[in-house]
């Protein structure tokens, strides 16, 4: 028995989009955040203790950041699977949201997280020692450009939002 395929709108496939790419960056965000954590706390298990501790705030906020944005674009993709999605059409604007959201995330990651690794092959022994104010900026300045790419995904999908919701209502 052959199974018909509904018309699925454009606007319910971007909400689907928006939540399967939200919860699949939470889980990557869950998973990678243990690996600095192991890492400091072994450090503090052969007496690199508190010099090591600087270092281990700015690299473990990149997971969790990750986690947080990644749970605002379930919500985001939640909103869009609540709109009369028959009388919507998804636009660029919409497309581009999305997309600025999974790339500032994973630019959140690669800046955040691999950026470590770059850092501690350029000042030998990095993850051991608190950071200068320049290497520490270096960090600061990446995942900041890093969360405007999010953010304006954000700002982009809030405003598509704001405008299909803004209903005209006729008061007596």
């Amino acid at each position: 028995m052959a199974t018909k395929h509904p018309h699925i709108s454009e606007v319910t496939l971007l909400g689907a989009a928006f939540i399967r790419w939200g919860l699949g960056l939470f889980i990557f965000g869950l998973v990678v955040g243990y690996a600095p954590l192991i890492h400091y706390l072994h450090s503090a298990l052969v007496e690199m203790g508190q010099a090591s501790l600087p270092n281990a705030a700015l690299w473990l906020a990149s997971p969790y950041a990750v986690q947080i944005g990644a749970l605002g674009m379930v919500t985001i993709g939640a909103v869009y699977g609540l709109l009369p999605a028959e009388k919507l059409e998804a636009e660029a604007r919409d497309h581009t949201a999305l997309w600025l959201c999974i790339t500032g995330l994973a630019a959140i990651f690669t800046t955040g997280y691999l950026g470590y690794f770059v850092l501690n092959a350029i000042w030998r022994s990095y993850y051991n020692r608190p950071p200068s104010s320049g290497e520490e900026n270096v960090v600061l300045i990446a995942v900041s450009l890093s969360a405007a790419l999010y953010l304006i995904g954000v700002a982009l999908a809030y405003l598509s939002i704001l405008r299909v919701t803004d209903y005209k209502v006729q008061r007596s």
